[in-house]
C-alpha cells in the first residue's frame, strides 16, 4: 500500500473525535464524515465537535468535513469507521457509499451490528472487501483520557501487517503507543464481551457487591472469553495483552465506561429501559450481550457471566437473583 495513504474517516461520536485527533498529529488532512450539517458547519468555523469532548481543538485548514459519505469514500485511500455498531448498519443502507472495494477498511467499532455479525464480518459482505484489507482498532483507550493526552495503549489488527503497520503509525503519538497483530476476529470478539462484563461489573457494584468479589468477577470473565475465543476462532493469542484483558479491565473499572455505568444504574434500581434512556448514550454492550447469546447456541462455551447479564438485559431476570446465583459459580 501507499506509504502515505489519505485517511477518511466515518463518525462524529467520541471515540471518532479522538481518533481524528491522533490521525492529524501524523497526517496532513483528514477526510471527515459526520451526520449532521450543524456538527459539520461548527467543527468547520470553530474547530471542535459541538457534541463530544468539545476540549480536542482541530485546525480547520487540515480536516475536510462532510456529510456526503461518497466524497470521503473517494477521497481516501484508508476509511476508518467509529459508528456505533447498532447504527451502523442503517448508516451505510442510508447512504449507500460506492466503489469501497479498492479501499482499506479499518474497523473502530466494538459491538455486534444487528446482534448476529462482527463489524469485519459485516464490512466484507457488505463492500466485497476481501479480509486481508479489513483491520481492527481495540484496545484499552478511553476517548476522554485521549482528548486529555494521558498515555494509552492500541491495537491495530489485520491480516496483512503491512497494512496493520502504515495504519499504527498514522495513528501513533507521544501518548499512544500502538502494537500490531493478525488475529482481528478474536480482537473484535474480546471487544464486544468486555462491554458485556463491564455491565455484570456495573450491575455488581450497582447491588453493593465490594471490590473483592469484583475481582473476582472480573477473573472468571478474563477465563470466560479465553474459552470462547478459542472456540470461535482458533488462533495463537494471549488473552493476556492489552487488546483482551487490558480492554477488559479498563472498560470493567474505568468511570469513564458506559458499559459499567449502564450496569451500575441497572443495579442500583433501573429498569433497562429507563437506564438506557437516562444515559442518552451508547452501551455497546447491550446488543452484544445478544449477539454472543445467539452465537453461542452453535458453539455451547460455558459462559456464566455472559448468560446472566444478557437474562438481566434481554429476558428481564432480577440483576439481585442472577448475581446471588454467580457468586456460587465463581472461584
Amino acid at each position: 500500500m501507499d506509504s502515505n495513504p489519505r485517511f477518511g474517516l466515518i463518525g462524529s461520536g467520541s471515540w471518532a473525535t479522538a481518533i481524528a485527533k491522533m490521525l492529524l498529529t501524523n497526517t496532513d488532512e483528514l477526510n471527515w464524515w459526520v451526520r449532521r450539517e450543524e456538527t459539520k458547519d461548527h467543527l468547520l468555523q470553530y474547530g471542535r465537535n459541538p457534541n463530544y469532548i468539545q476540549s480536542i481543538e482541530f485546525d480547520t485548514s487540515r480536516i475536510h468535513v462532510t456529510t456526503d459519505m461518497q466524497a470521503v469514500v473517494d477521497a481516501s485511500d484508508v476509511l476508518i469507521f467509529a459508528i456505533p455498531s447498532g447504527y451502523l448498519d442503517a448508516t451505510i443502507q442510508e447512504h449507500k457509499p460506492q466503489r469501497v472495494g479498492d479501499k482499506i477498511l479499518i474497523n473502530a467499532i466494538k459491538g455486534m451490528v444487528e446482534y448476529h455479525s462482527i463489524p469485519a464480518r459485516y464490512l466484507h459482505k457488505e463492500f466485497g472487501v476481501p479480509y486481508e484489507r479489513i483491520g481492527l482498532v481495540a484496545g484499552p483507550c478511553h476517548a476522554e483520557e485521549v482528548a486529555r493526552e494521558k498515555l494509552s495503549y492500541l491495537t491495530v489488527a489485520c491480516p496483512d501487517q503491512t497494512i496493520a503497520q502504515t495504519v499504527a503509525d498514522a495513528m501513533a503519538t507521544r501518548y499512544i503507543k500502538i502494537q500490531t497483530s493478525e488475529d482481528v476476529f478474536g480482537a473484535e470478539l474480546a471487544a464486544v464481551l468486555k462491554n458485556i462484563y463491564a455491565i455484570g461489573a456495573g450491575i455488581a457494584m450497582g447491588l453493593g457487591y465490594g471490590d473483592n468479589f469484583l475481582s473476582v468477577l472480573i477473573s472468571n470473565a478474563s477465563q470466560e472469553m479465553k474459552r470462547f475465543l478459542a472456540a470461535i476462532h482458533e488462533h495463537d493469542r494471549d488473552v493476556k495483552e492489552s487488546a483482551y484483558l487490558g480492554d477488559l479491565l479498563v472498560t470493567a473499572y474505568s468511570p469513564h465506561s458506559r458499559n459499567r455505568t449502564l450496569g451500575m444504574m441497572i443495579g442500583k434500581g433501573y429498569s433497562v429501559k429507563g437506564a438506557i434512556m437516562e444515559m442518552n448514550m451508547v452501551a455497546e454492550g447491550f446488543n452484544g450481550s445478544a449477539g454472543i447469546f445467539h452465537l453461542n447456541k452453535k458453539f455451547e462455551v460455558e459462559m456464566p457471566i455472559a448468560d446472566a447479564v444478557y437474562r438481566i438485559l434481554h429476558e428481564r431476570m432480577s440483576p439481585v437473583i442472577e448475581m446471588r446465583l454467580l457468586t456460587e459459580e465463581l472461584a
